[in-house]
């Protein structure tokens, strides 16, 4: 199979987790010079400086993993902000590639684009078959209208844009905002600090009985590579583990790993989102990607990078 080798490549959202990440992964690769800017340098959100910095750095290649992301209570808190900057920095950086004959073009989305009552595990055929889960409506509504417009322009003007639709993330460089962050990191956090203090009790919101499926960032990184590698990529593609777990059960495992050993109970009043979110891999699995982090390997690897974050002064909370 012939594949893409891509020389220039600019990482949107490089500081982010899935962003470096990938810095990680390519930062020793010789054969390829990294295009990386700060947020404080480059407004994705800003049209025209979006255009003038492809016009000057002429990648060949886009990996956009930049986007305003936040669990429940930040995504139903400020739903204006994440549909507007989404699209903005989507539709922003997808024009301009295209201006400026990037070769090929990987949109990172995210599973929530898929029905809130979608087919288990979900395929990517499940897109715009049903309503959206209303917690993160905005955010979702925003990486399908980018996804559409990869396929859109690869199919009008035939420059290879294609998306990858990451499940749960979890891993080093995680955000430990204590409203914003998403469930995993956020449970790490509670059950630490808990640990700290020696509270006797933690509590996680809603009933534990939704089943999420999780995926360390290592294993994305991974995949977001083998995507970019393949000559003729799918338009979209689920990347997952194809398990899941109830939140629940996530807890239990997070509390043992912390050494936490009191009570978990449920605030019953706080939403328990989607019912179970499970991705159907076998599109990526015929290409050759297989995830390789389990759960508790994941889960303990994140809580160490947790502590040395913490102790370095460099855990992320934004």
């Amino acid at each position: 199979m012939s594949t893409f080798q891509p020389k220039r490549i600019y990482i949107a959202g490089h500081r982010g987790m899935v962003g470096s990440a990938l810095v990680r992964s390519l930062q020793s690769d010789p054969d390829v010079e990294l295009i990386l800017q700060n947020r404080k340098n480059l407004d994705l959100c800003n049209q025209a400086a979006v255009a003038d910095f492809f016009a000057d750095k002429k990648p060949d290649c886009v990996i956009f993993a930049a986007a305003k992301v936040g669990g429940i209570h930040a995504n139903q808190s400020y739903p204006a902000e994440f549909i507007y900057e989404n699209l903005m920095m989507a539709t922003s950086a997808i024009h301009a590639a295209y201006l400026n004959g990037v070769s090929r073009f990987l949109f990172l989305g995210s599973t929530c684009i898929y029905p809130r009552m979608a087919p288990q595990p979900m395929p990517e055929s499940s897109l715009l078959s049903g309503p959206l889960e209303s917690t993160n409506e905005a955010y979702a509504l925003a990486k399908i209208a980018g996804l559409k417009m990869c396929e859109f322009y690869r199919r009008q003007y035939g420059v290879v844009c294609h998306s990858a639709m990451p499940t749960n993330l979890y891993g080093p460089g995680d955000n430990y905002h204590p409203d914003h962050s998403h469930v995993l990191p956020a449970m790490i956090r509670r059950f630490h600090e808990a640990k700290q203090a020696n509270q006797s009790d933690v509590v996680i919101w809603g009933s534990g009985r939704p089943r999420r499926e999780f995926l360390h960032v290592d294993d994305l990184s991974r995949a977001l590579l083998h995507l970019v590698a393949l000559e003729d990529p799918p338009n979209l593609v689920n990347v997952g583990t194809g398990t899941d777990v109830t939140i629940r059960e996530l807890a239990e495992l997070v509390a043992e790993t912390v050494g936490f050993t009191g009570n978990i109970s449920h605030d019953l009043s706080k939403p328990d989102g989607t019912p179970v979110k499970r991705t159907d891999i076998s599109l990526i699995r015929s290409t050759g990607w297989e995830p390789t982090i389990g759960l508790v390997e994941g889960v303990e690897q994140t809580y160490r990078d947790f502590l040395d974050e913490t102790k370095s002064n460099l855990l992320r909370e934004v």
